[in-house]
């Protein structure tokens, strides 16, 4: 096995640590980055760091920040001189009807969800620039192209944006040799934070519009445990970090471009296979089908 050094954002719970956890057993080190490492997910870095046989190295990064996000890569580069892989997985969910949150709230889960990975890809890429190697994976969802529960709007739009972003990256980084795999999860109402952690409408004059009176009266206890009720019993959010162990252990080259995990079967599988070829014969029909594959430097 080829070790690596990956940073994955996001990494104190949920798909981030699980995948951390996973990376690390399958030999790779790992840096598990995280906000207040030592104050509020104290516990959590500690509880990961201390998993015996693995090479887990919890540190601190704010994906709102540039200057976190730039100091979390410098202290991988000063460790290693170089990093092999970072996985955007860092998010966060608000749940309620669109009209209720603030644009201010709006503007902050793009923050999270899209300007987070462009600040560390931002920190992350000269360096994989340089050395002509290297591998995003993007942890996506099924929303983009699936089924869309109604009342998660802002959180459905900043994913939507991040997977357009992910798509190109992935073109123009493919000549330098770095790598584009995009994972898309399902719905998941067990084993993540999502649902747990959301956010809520700051507006809650207007959310009492909505749930306290008119059509959509008590409609988002209602969305929840109708989705809840399509989610299988053996739906196991382990299968996501276990599909991202795999990509990063595939050969440079060699990687599927997205892949969908999705145990509920919303119906993305079938609608990225077309958008992606139609994306794809695009690029063939303007003579630029290199980008679709990172270049590979021959070995001496």
């Amino acid at each position: 096995m080829n070790k690596k050094i990956i940073l994955i954002t996001g990494a104190s719970s949920g798909f981030g640590r699980l995948t951390a956890e996973a990376l690390a057993r399958a030999g790779h080190t790992v840096y598990a980055s995280m906000r207040d490492v030592t104050g509020k997910n104290a516990k959590n870095a500690a509880e990961m760091a201390a998993i015996a046989g693995s090479d887990i190295r919890p540190i601190e990064l704010d994906v709102q920040s540039e200057e976190s996000a730039n100091a979390a890569i410098e202290k991988v580069i000063v460790d290693h001189g170089r990093i092999d892989v970072v996985v955007h997985n860092a998010g966060h969910m608000m749940y309620g009807p669109a009209e209720a949150f603030t644009p201010e709230q709006f503007a902050q889960q793009y923050d999270v969800n899209v300007l987070g990975t462009q600040r560390v890809n931002r920190a992350a890429l000269p360096h994989m620039r340089r050395a002509r190697n290297g591998l995003l994976v993007w942890v996506s969802s099924s929303s983009v192209a699936g089924g869309t529960p109604p009342y998660l709007s802002p959180y459905f739009a900043a994913k939507a944006a991040m997977d357009t972003l992910a798509v190109q990256y992935a073109r123009e980084l493919a000549r330098w040799g770095i790598e584009t795999s995009i994972i898309v999860p399902g719905a998941f109402t067990k084993g993540t934070n999502h649902f747990s952690n959301a956010g809520h409408p700051a507006d809650t004059a207007r959310l009492g519009e909505y749930e306290n009176e008119g059509p959509y009266q008590g409609f988002g206890e209602y969305v929840q445990e109708a989705f809840a009720k399509i989610v299988p019993d053996d739906a196991n959010v382990q299968g996501v970090a276990d599909a991202i162990v795999e990509i990063v252990d595939t050969p440079l080259g060699k990687r599927p471009f997205r892949v969908t995990y999705d145990p509920t079967h919303d119906g993305a599988d079938v609608s990225f296979a077309v958008v992606d070829r139609i994306r794809a014969e695009m690029l063939h029909r303007v003579g630029l089908s290199d980008l679709l594959h990172p270049a590979v430097q021959e070995k001496n």
